[in-house]
Parts: structure tokens; C-alpha cells; sequence
């Protein structure tokens, strides 16, 4: 019975795996959620003590990893972008996944912070009384916001299942929704650009924090424009990479050539812009800013975990190669290169979300503090490892039952012909 319905839902012309193989798949991520449920449990009903952070360290492992995920997610908004206002009509191939992806990582973070406020019962006050003057009140409105857009942009993937089609006034429904999709896209663009801009801006008005504070442009710290360009060079790697892993999973070839190589070049690109901007903002700080505060650039990597180490591999080895790599045409179609490249460019991105988050509440910012220590507790690694195998059910169920790669059946049939060609 369970294995008819599972038949019946699956898109035509695409080959997916037995149910029960699915079903062992799915199950293991199951006991991930249901760890990660419990921890969550515990940090709402009785506290955030089960976590290491306390009153000096208030940003921790959540924190951390929610930035790098929002940041890893703007490929869903810059995509939509690209495909509906700059016409790149050859990233329609992606855009399902694409808002699949952002979709899971906003409501992941999401989740995230929710457990984070630690009182479930004033979580409205956030939206109810909220402070106008912090930053964070403006990105708890957009991510809110572009999270119902996304929701908005899941729905047609949702209609188009064949067992929903033959529900009267469906069809006509996904087709005046899908006409909106433009708007939806501007509206994605303008939310995102300007949360992950005040994520960024945040730590660059941290006077109390010379390590992270900046000078910027009017009202906003150079941050602000960093953390926009960063998310904005890697989305298109990270729907590189999630594309490239899904294939290999499911043995299916799921885009073209043309569309690997045109989200590599584009994020090379904006790679490139960032590198050389955050180099010069690098410069600025070590020069003018930091000695302004009172500290020498180096009083800030003489702790070996946070050596000069950390800044090259953020700027070279995970910035500027992989953009060499990804803009360079024959580096760029060697596909494992290119891959390896895009890898390296979500790493710098990660590691640069940890610098400001992690290392610039470790330093110290008088003479007589000392350098801080932490450690997640158990409770903070299951949590997250909750909303990472919630990212991969949705993802999962999405790629089983809904049309996400629509070059797959077009793939598919080009195979077989040339399969039939060559045995003939």
C-alpha cells in the first residue's frame, strides 16, 4: 500500500530509489532530528544553562553556524535574482533546488534563534516590542519576511506534484503564482540584501570590540557591504556543490554542462569584487583603525589558535585561489577543480563568519582581561544537528516527490537516445 502511494507521487519520467531504501535513509536522519529534538527540549524547558555560553560569551556555536548558513543560503535569493531580472534563463535548472536550499537554511536559523531567546513565551516581544535602533530587530523583520517569500516560492513546486493537478483550480492557481515569481524575486533581493548587510554591520559598530569595529560609509561599517558581496560570491558555489552531491547520491545526472559552468563563473566573479574589497578593508583596519583604538594590528593574533594564520586563509587559501580557479576558464571545466574551488569558497565564507563571531569575543579588549575559552556543550552540537537533518528530509522529500532539476527527464532521454544510437 505504502509502496503504491510512494509510485503514485513521484514526478513522471524520473527514476528514483526503492522506498525501502529511501525509507533507511530517511530513518537515520530521523535520529538525528529526534537527539537534536530532545536538546532543544532541554535549553526551552529549564534553560540555556545546558550550553556553554554565559553572560562574556554570548555569541556561541549557534550564532556561529546561523550566519554561515544564511550566508550559504543566498543562493536561493541571488539565483532568483539572476534567472527573473538579469535573464540567465540557463539557472532555471536550478532555481527549485535553489529556493529548496534557502528555504531550509532561513527556517533552520530560524529554529535556531528561537531556542536561543531561551523564553519561548516573550519570543513575540521581539516583533511586538521591538528596539528601532539595533540592527537586529531590522534582521529578525527581513529573515521573517523572506522566509514567507520563500514559502511563497515553494508553493508552485508543491502544485506542480501530478497528484495535485488533478485537483480542480490547481493548475490555474500555480500558473497566476508563477507569474509573480518576478515580484517575489525583487522582494527576496531587497530583504536579503539588506539583512545580511546589517548582519555584517552588527560587528562593525562594536566600538567596545576594536578587533571587529570599522569605519564605513555614512551610517553603515565596511561589514555591512563585506557580508552582502561574501553571501553573494558563494551562493552560487554552494548550489554548485549541493548539485553535485545530489547527483552523486542519486546516480542521476541532474543538470547540463552550461549550468555548472555558468554559477562557477559568476561566483568567481563576485569572489574576485570580494577579495579585493575586503583586502583593502584588511589594510584600513590594520593601518588606521586598529592603531586608532589604542591596539597594534598584531596585539590581536599573538594567541596561537587565532595567529596571522587565520586572516591568510581567509583572504588567500579560501578567498583569493578558489576565485582564480572559478575565473579562469580551463581550471574552471575540470569539473572536480571547479568543485574543490567552490568548496574552498564556502569555507572562507564559514571561516570568516567564525572570526567575527567566535575570535572577536575570545580576544581581549583591556590589558588585564584574558583570553576566553569556550566550548559547545553536547546540547549545542545535537541542536544543530537537529535543523541539519531537518535540511535534509525537506531536501530529500523535495528531490523524491517534486520536480526540482527539470533538465533531469531532458537528460535522461538524451542518454537513452545515445545509448540506442551506439547500440544500433
Amino acid at each position: 500500500m505504502v509502496g503504491a502511494l510512494d509510485r503514485a507521487l513521484l514526478p513522471r519520467g524520473v527514476v528514483r530509489a526503492p522506498f525501502s531504501q529511501f525509507g533507511l535513509w530517511v530513518s537515520g536522519w530521523l535520529v538525528v532530528l529526534a537527539i537534536g529534538a530532545y536538546a532543544m527540549y532541554l535549553c526551552l524547558a529549564e534553560g540555556l544553562f545546558h550550553t556553554n555560553m554565559d553572560n562574556r560569551y554570548v555569541f556561541g556555536l549557534w550564532i556561529f553556524l546561523d550566519l554561515a548558513v544564511i550566508a550559504l543560503g543566498a543562493g536561493a535569493f541571488f539565483t532568483g535574482f539572476l534567472l527573473y531580472v538579469m535573464r540567465k534563463q540557463e539557472l532555471k535548472a536550478v532555481i527549485n533546488s535553489a529556493v529548496v536550499i534557502g528555504l531550509v537554511c532561513y527556517s533552520g536559523a530560524m529554529a535556531i534563534l528561537a531556542v536561543d531567546v531561551g523564553q519561548p513565551l516573550r519570543a513575540w516581544f521581539t516583533y511586538w516590542h521591538p528596539n528601532a535602533h539595533s540592527m537586529l530587530a531590522e534582521v529578525t523583520f527581513c529573515i521573517t519576511c523572506y522566509l514567507i517569500v520563500l514559502l511563497i516560492e515553494y508553493i508552485p513546486m508543491l502544485l506542480k506534484n501530478r497528484r495535485l493537478r488533478n485537483i480542480s483550480g490547481v493548475l490555474v492557481f500555480e500558473y497566476q503564482l508563477h507569474k509573480l515569481m518576478v515580484v517575489f524575486a525583487l522582494i527576496g533581493t531587497l530583504l536579503s540584501f539588506f539583512h545580511q548587510g546589517s548582519l555584517g554591520g552588527l560587528f562593525g559598530v562594536l566600538r567596545g570590540r576594536p578587533f571587529a569595529f570599522r569605519e564605513g560609509f555614512g551610517i553603515w561599517p565596511s561589514t555591512f557591504f563585506l557580508f552582502i558581496l561574501s553571501a553573494m560570491a558563494v551562493g552560487p558555489s554552494f548550489i554548485a556543490l549541493t548539485t553535485a552531491l545530489v547527483e552523486k547520491i542519486s546516480r542521476r545526472r541532474l543538470v547540463s554542462s552550461e549550468v555548472y559552468e555558468t554559477l562557477a563563473r559568476i561566483s568567481g566573479k563576485m569572489l574576485i569584487l570580494y577579495v579585493l574589497l575586503k583586502a583593502v578593508d584588511t589594510l584600513l583596519w590594520i593601518n588606521q583603525t586598529a592603531p586608532a583604538s589604542g591596539f597594534p594590528a598584531h596585539r590581536f593574533y599573538e594567541h596561537g589558535q587565532f595567529g596571522t594564520w587565520i586572516l591568510f586563509s581567509e583572504i588567500v587559501l579560501f578567498g583569493l585561489l578558489p576565485a582564480l580557479v572559478l575565473t579562469h576558464a580551463p581550471w574552471r571545466a575540470r569539473r572536480p577543480l571547479m568543485l574543490a574551488a567552490a568548496a574552498a569558497a564556502c569555507a572562507g565564507v564559514v571561516l570568516n563568519r567564525f572570526v567575527l563571531t567566535i575570535q572577536t569575543l575570545a580576544l581581549p579588549t583591556m590589558p588585564f582581561d584574558r583570553l576566553l575559552t569556550y566550548m559547545p556543550s553536547w546540547q549545542e552540537y545535537a541542536a544543530f544537528g537537529a535543523v541539519l537533518a531537518y535540511g535534509v528530509l525537506v531536501y530529500s522529500f523535495s528531490f523524491r516527490y517534486f520536480n526540482l532539476f527539470p533538465q533531469e527527464r531532458e537528460l535522461a532521454r538524451l542518454r537513452y537516445a545515445q545509448s540506442s544510437q551506439q547500440e544500433a
